[in-house]
């Protein structure tokens, strides 16, 4: 005899709770030694990435999965607590994806995406995996058309191409800070993520308060303090580049400022060191070097999508050394040009201080017209001729008309230093530093 559909359905119905009301114990382990901020659990198994509760005096501390070693995970602490041996350590979940929607946008989020604003957490449209989704090389687009960002000397003599990958090398207190706050405001794109990556609290809250609103409803900020944990610090880095390929998906430009590459290669620095890795040049095992390619080459131009994700990323010079450093090396070597911000000329009080003859952008010739070009280029040979004979000149050991190539340098050396200068809270527009580019240095 057979059952009657409302029988059928009572059935599929019953089976279903049963299922979703059914036990299920929680994967524990036990926590057998803790070495700073690296625990070692035993008889947990869960992936690299994954997310770990362990039991603290005065409540939970949470830790990520960084490896293993002889059936033991190694955990790196997100936050400090104090464990004891023995501690119960609880699998928490997955970490591996990212929340995105539009209502990320004029938000600051820490590096687990929780509201760093005081605000309510953002709406989620939905989840984009944080290590990336591959672009494939065949589906990259050339770097073809500028991407105005209202700094007039950036604009005009290292053109910022849109899908290029920037670095910006500045030592501490040169005007680095300022300056990114200058593109935030006057990039020509459709929405700007900024990770500030390692940076102290006091200066996250200055560069968040100081942008305009116009600017910040346009914006998603990423913060994550010096304070905070290695893992924290990456997974800061890693999100935001997942949010600006979530927004390329879309067919969106992006300006991407990430401040800095080199405090995210010291997380994972510290990661791979903490983990076992051997270290390699001053202290950097390999995977903090191989850690900025995989960053830098997650950004560029989707030739499906029409979406291009436009990436600066500031590179600390220690001591101001560019020279010998190792991240610095390593990010000359996979981006597209590099803007060197130099101590002696925010001396002098010309701002942004942008040492043009070490500064260049690979991308600019394909980008602006010959004769932008030619202009741009007189102009750089003037900036290299007086910066040559300074002490020359300074000395009084030069005499006008030994060298009338310097002597047409030095008659333009007030306009010069005019064109380079701009004040903060001016926005130089394309056409206008254009024509004052050819005035001057297009004949």
């Amino acid at each position: 005899m057979s059952k009657s559909p409302a029988l059928g359905r009572r059935a599929e119905a019953l089976a279903r709770l049963a299922a979703a009301t059914a036990f299920r114990p929680e994967a524990g382990g036990r926590i057998r030694a803790f070495d700073g901020m690296l625990l070692r659990a035993e008889g947990l198994h869960a992936p690299v990435g994954a997310l770990v509760r362990v039991d603290a005096d005065g409540g939970e501390l949470l830790a990520e999965v960084a490896g293993f070693r002889s059936g033991d995970l190694l955990l790196m602490a997100l936050s400090r607590g104090a464990v004891a041996p023995g501690a119960r350590a609880v699998l928490a979940g997955q970490a591996d994806r990212v929340a995105v929607g539009p209502g990320l946008m004029g938000r600051v989020v820490d590096a687990m995406g929780a509201p760093a604003d005081g605000l309510p957490p953002p709406r989620a449209e939905s989840r984009w995996p944080l290590h990336g989704a591959p672009l494939p090389a065949l589906d990259r687009a050339e770097v073809t058309a500028p991407l105005p960002t209202g700094v007039r000397a950036i604009d005009m003599l290292l053109t910022l191409g849109r899908g290029q990958r920037m670095g910006l090398i500045a030592g501490s207190g040169v005007g680095k800070s300022v300056l990114m706050q200058q593109l935030v405001a006057g990039a020509a794109a459709d929405a700007v993520v900024v990770a500030l990556i390692g940076e102290r609290g006091r200066e996250i809250a200055g560069f968040v308060g100081a942008l305009a609103d116009s600017a910040r409803a346009r914006t998603h900020v990423i913060a994550v303090p010096a304070d905070h944990a290695a893992p924290l610090r990456l997974r800061g880095a890693l999100s935001a580049l997942a949010v600006s390929e979530w927004l390329r998906a879309r067919g969106q430009h992006v300006l991407l400022l990430m401040d800095s590459l080199t405090r995210v290669a010291h997380a994972q620095r510290e990661i791979g060191l903490a983990t076992g890795e051997p270290p390699g040049p001053r202290g950097y095992p390999a995977s903090a070097l191989a850690l900025i390619a995989q960053l830098v080459e997650r950004a560029g131009n989707d030739a499906r999508t029409g979406g291009a994700v436009t990436a600066l990323f500031t590179v600390l010079a220690d001591g101001d050394d560019v020279v010998g450093d190792p991240v610095v090396d390593a990010a000359r070597g996979v981006l597209d040009g590099h803007v060197v911000l130099d101590r002696e000329i925010a001396a002098r009080g010309r701002f942004p201080a942008i040492d043009l003859g070490h500064s260049i952008s690979r991308t600019m010739a394909a980008c602006v017209s010959p004769a932008h070009m030619a202009a741009a280029t007189t102009l750089r040979k003037d900036q290299a001729r007086l910066d040559s004979s300074r002490d020359l000149i300074a000395m009084g050991a030069y005499a006008p008309g030994r060298d009338p190539a310097l002597d047409a340098a030095l008659a333009r050396e007030i306009s010069l230093e005019a064109f380079l200068a701009q004040k903060r809270d001016e926005r130089a527009a394309w056409p206008d530093s254009l024509d004052r580019l050819l005035a001057g240095w297009g004949g």
